[in-house]
């Protein structure tokens, strides 16, 4: 079934611009459409037309930073006909307007502080645990958030940033079931062009239970990414900055830890060395 559910993928990705629909996406699997999406869902964690969704968005940022389009232009090159829904779509799953992402990133200042987000919960629970990193032979940075649903899309509830394998800690998590996810990003030597940078891992735990004044444990184990794993939409500045010293040659945090507060949703970030 996994090789029916990768063919289906790779449709998407050669024919993201096409108005697919899943009767489409299932006859490339071979499958019935009910058996096609049960057993996508399975294996990817979301529907079809959601990872069809995060992969146009994908593209649509690819797009953004590597021609001069306009919006409207790439919104129709990448398979929607209305641009209302292009841009709400895009800044609900990416954090910025499309434009803003471009001007940020062209710009070399793009940062998770400057996006406007959810705010901050005045009584929440916190996650911590371990996170895995194998050695990848280059420094790299370490995002972990708490998402609402299994995609790692939009502005996290909360964030912790820290440089390698070690433990995290994410406060003020309102109370509810979130998902934990990782990206492991390099932060030296990165390929000029952002459309061609990927994260070197990626990492997730099961689903979690948030209470008001406790702290659950989540352990987080990452891996090369494959196929069957959504394209990360959230910017991050090693994999979205067009130029900037600062992301490509910057510092590594070190000694002790450094939080600062983001003026515009109030969630929390933390940069820590183990």
């Amino acid at each position: 079934m996994q090789d029916a559910v990768e063919r289906a993928i790779d449709t998407m990705w050669s024919r993201y611009d096409e108005p697919l629909s899943l009767a489409d996406m299932a006859d490339t699997a071979i499958l019935s459409k009910f058996y096609f999406s049960r057993v996508f869902r399975t294996l990817t964690g979301t529907s079809p037309g959601r990872f069809l969704t995060a992969i146009r968005l994908s593209k649509a940022k690819q797009l953004l930073l590597e021609t001069s389009l306009s919006v409207t232009e790439i919104s129709y090159m990448v398979g929607y006909n209305s641009l209302g829904t292009f841009t709400s779509r895009f800044t609900r799953s990416v954090g910025v307007s499309p434009a803003r992402y471009r001007a940020l990133s062209g710009e070399g200042v793009l940062s998770l502080s400057a996006f406007p987000g959810p705010a901050r919960a005045h009584q929440g629970g916190a996650v911590c645990g371990w996170v895995d990193v194998p050695d990848t032979g280059t420094p790299v940075r370490v995002y972990v958030g708490a998402f609402k649903d299994p995609i790692a899309q939009g502005l996290p509830s909360a964030c912790d940033i820290r440089d390698g394998a070690g433990p995290y800690r994410l406060d003020s998590v309102p109370e509810g079931q979130w998902f934990i996810r990782a990206a492991v990003v390099a932060v030296h030597d990165l390929d000029p062009q952002p459309s061609k940078r990927r994260p070197l891992l990626i990492g997730a735990a099961e689903s979690i239970t948030v209470r008001a004044g406790r702290t659950a444990e989540a352990d987080i184990e990452t891996r090369l990414s494959r196929l069957l794993d959504l394209p990360i939409l959230l910017a991050l500045p090693e994999l979205d900055c067009v130029i900037g010293s600062t992301v490509s040659n910057g510092p590594t945090p070190s000694g002790g830890s450094a939080a600062w507060e983001s003026a515009a949703h109030g969630a929390r970030f933390a940069d820590r060395k183990a």
